[in-house]
């Protein structure tokens, strides 16, 4: 099984993987650091908003609710 890096913040519901890594190491990267967002954690997009901002996506057993903008910046590998 072949695994492909897609950046979250193009995932739809229902779909998800494992964090491949973090883009951003300023200040949205320590916050999302800091609310679980690491890598090698499973993730998953449970809905988004009609005009697709936010997203909630589940991460460590908790739902999260992330901009398009932040989401971005994860990486994450998908079966494919």
């Amino acid at each position: 099984m072949s695994m492909n890096i897609t950046r979250l913040s193009s995932c739809h519901p229902g779909e998800g993987g494992r964090i491949a890594r973090l883009t951003e190491d300023g200040p949205v990267g320590q916050r999302l650091r800091e609310m679980g967002v690491i890598e090698g954690t499973g993730i998953k997009v449970i809905r988004v908003a009609p005009l697709g901002d936010p997203m909630e996506i589940e991460v460590m057993g908790y739902l999260l609710s992330l901009r398009k903008s932040e989401a971005q910046f994860v990486e994450i590998e998908v079966a494919g």
